[in-house]
């Protein structure tokens, strides 16, 4: 089966740092892969070489069999990469509803029109049809969340890049994004997911990869990732 994503020796330097070294990755269609590791690992450079926010020094990146090593960012969002940011930052003066508006029609290219029924429909998948007429900027954080999440999905992803969704919640309130996620997940879509709060990765994700250093440090299945000893003394901190 051809992977829906695949990186191929993908390299990324600042000066004298190499921040993602050779990384070569393939994710196959409908599955989720957690990414784990230690601050300056370089989980949050790997998004932004697949989104395009920056390019590779060396490598090469493909969606879907398609080179998009040197495709901009706007053009990635269009070919189906959607993705969510650690710190929600939504357009604070428009609606609920109007964020995702815009996220249709400038993510997805789709007329106005065409984006008012899918974004209704995103409302009530994300629970936020509550707060549909709501200014975005007086949301809670678990609603800024779930907002971020949902401008995402907005730009009908094949790929859906998630960047610590569940940072800064309560247990409660991060049990509530994992749900969401897994729901999402049960649809057949595709997520990369970083984040630390390692029990809501091991809900969804069938497959985990440990970066440290910008290389990978282990991949595979969960409980086995889990019980790795290289991985409990890096990530976790643990003896052997």
């Amino acid at each position: 089966m051809q992977a829906l994503l695949s990186l191929h020796d993908v390299t990324k330097r600042y000066g004298a740092l190499t921040v993602t070294d050779a990384m070569s990755l393939d994710v196959t269609s409908g599955t989720t892969l957690g990414i784990l590791g230690p601050n300056g690992a370089g989980k949050t450079t790997l998004f932004n070489l697949i989104s395009g926010d920056v390019r590779p020094d060396s490598g090469r990146i493909l969606l879907e069999g398609r080179d998009i090593t040197s495709t901009s960012p706007h053009r990635r969002c269009r070919l189906g990469v959607g993705r969510s940011y650690q710190i929600p930052h939504p357009f604070a003066g428009m609606t609920v509803f109007e964020n995702l508006l815009v996220a249709a029609t400038f993510g997805a290219g789709k007329s106005e029109n065409d984006a008012y029924a899918p974004c209704l429909e995103i409302l009530r998948q994300t629970g936020l049809w509550p707060r549909a007429n709501q200014r975005a900027g007086s949301l809670t954080l678990l609603d800024r969340k779930r907002l971020e999440l949902a401008r995402a999905l907005a730009t009908e992803p094949v790929l859906l890049l998630l960047d610590e969704v569940a940072g800064g919640l309560t247990q409660h309130e991060a049990l509530e994004l994992v749900a969401l996620v897994r729901a999402i997940k049960t649809r057949g879509m595709t997520i990369i997911w970083i984040e630390h709060v390692v029990h809501a990765l091991l809900a969804v994700a069938d497959r985990l990869m440990v970066l440290n250093f910008g290389a990978r440090l282990a991949e595979g299945e969960p409980s086995a990732i889990m019980a790795d000893p290289d991985v409990r003394r890096v990530y976790l901190g643990l003896g052997s």
